[in-house]
This record gives structure tokens, C-alpha cells and sequence, in this order.
């Protein structure tokens, strides 16, 4: 579904990304693992076309798109939850949901959305309160609410732990684990914590100072090798 080869990417003088590449499959999560400044973030922008790549490609079902815009991606059926979610502070649940949906038609809009309440009971009794009044945890299923009403065959998740109260942790990765299940979509899991992502990842990729040092699937991966590269 996701074939990423030997990108590079630079921010200033700093050499970001060094010869990264990877493959997310359809119906398969691959966790990408790190500490806080090893390029995370940089790739999932880079991905998604925020960020220009250097060298190297990305393809998406056999299509390059190393060169298209953020719009061009979400387009073509890949959903970003950015770190810190972004979502809109001003306006209400069911609206933020409804800025998912702005390719929907009306009929389709009704049902997607019914679908996306079942997997966060938590929006559905809060539909009329303001983004911004939600705590950090519900900001987060809101987010991801937000990506999965556009129906993508590709999710990217930057962190969705990140300063999360545990019971909603739990929350998220049992939608994880639904999706997964579903076997319709490929999910790309940026992670620090490997605990939560080995629960839920097929295969894992570790990166360090913008580069890949650990990959492979649950066999092969060494816990406590993966481990030292996220410790600080």
C-alpha cells in the first residue's frame, strides 16, 4: 500500500532523514519507534507532503506521490492525526467531525458519521460541546474521529498517547485494534512507548537520529534492543 525508498530530507544544514524507507500493507500496522528528536514527525510530514523529500520516493498503491501536495493525499485516501491533534478549538464536536466529511455526500455523511459515534461513545453525548472544552484524551478520539470519517485506506497516527490519561489509552487502542481487524486499511503508528505499540503493531521500525537501526516484524524484533534506542 506504502512504499517508501531511501528518502532523505534536510532542514537547514541538518541532514534530517538519511536513507529511510519502509512499507506499510493493507490491514497490517507498522510501528515507527524513536525518542523525541530523532525525525519521527519530520517523516510523517514528509510522507503526507508537508515537508519536501530530497532524494528518494514515496509510492501509494503503485502511485508516486513524492511530489504532491497535503491535499493530493488526503485525496487519495491517506487520513493524518498530527501530533498535538489539531483540531478546530471554536467548533463544536459533530462540526469538527463534519470538516472530515466536506467530500461526503449527505446520505453517506449520515451513515459514516453513526459509525464513527459507535467507536467513540464518549463524542456522541458531547456532539454540541466546542473542541477546545474537551480534555487533552477526547481532543485525541476526536482527531482520529475527524481522519476516519473521510474513509482512508491509510492512517497516520503521530503519537496518539502523548499526554493521555490511561483510560483513554486504552480506549484508542482498542479502535486500533479494530481497524486492524477490519483488514481494509493500513495504519502507520508513530510511537515512543513501545509497550502500547507492540500490543498493537504487526511489524516495528525504530529510528535514531534520522535513520532506521531496528525493523521487522513481531519475530524478529528484539524488545529489549528496541528499548535502548528509546531510552534516553
Amino acid at each position: 500500500m506504502l512504499d517508501v525508498q531511501a528518502i532523505d530530507q534536510y532542514y537547514g544544514g541538518s541532514h534530517t532523514l538519511r536513507g529511510v524507507s519502509l512499507a506499510v500493507e493493507q490491514g497490517k500496522c507498522l510501528a515507527l519507534l524513536g525518542r523525541n528528536g530523532v525525525g519521527k514527525t519530520t517523516l510523517l510530514k514528509c510522507l503526507m507532503g508537508v515537508l519536501p523529500v530530497a532524494s528518494g520516493s514515496v509510492q501509494f498503491n503503485g502511485k508516486d506521490i513524492t511530489r504532491l501536495s497535503p491535499h493530493q493525499h488526503a485525496a487519495l485516501g491517506i487520513a493524518y492525526v498530527p501530533q498535538g491533534r489539531e483540531i478546530f478549538a471554536r467548533l463544536t464536536v459533530q462540526e469538527n467531525i463534519l470538516m472530515g466529511m466536506a467530500t461526503k455526500p449527505a446520505s453517506a455523511a449520515r451513515r459514516i458519521k453513526g459509525e464513527i459515534f459507535e467507536l467513540f461513545p464518549v463524542l456522541n453525548s458531547m456532539r454540541a460541546r466546542r473542541g477546545g472544552d474537551l480534555s487533552g484524551g477526547q481532543q485525541q478520539q476526536l482527531a482520529i474521529a475527524r481522519a476516519l470519517v473521510a474513509e482512508p485506506s491509510l492512517i497516520i497516527l503521530d503519537e496518539p498517547t502523548e499526554g493521555i490519561q490511561p483510560s483513554i489509552i486504552k480506549d484508542i487502542a482498542k479502535v486500533i485494534e479494530l481497524l486492524r481487524a477490519r483488514g481494509d486499511i493500513g495504519i502507520l503508528l508513530c510511537e515512543q512507548y513501545f509497550d502500547f505499540a507492540r500490543q498493537l503493531a504487526d511489524d516495528f521500525l525504530v529510528l535514531s537520529r534520522g535513520q532506521v537501526v531496528a525493523a521487522g516484524d513481531r519475530s524478529q524484533i528484539d524488545g529489549d534492543d528496541v528499548r535502548r534506542h528509546l531510552s534516553v
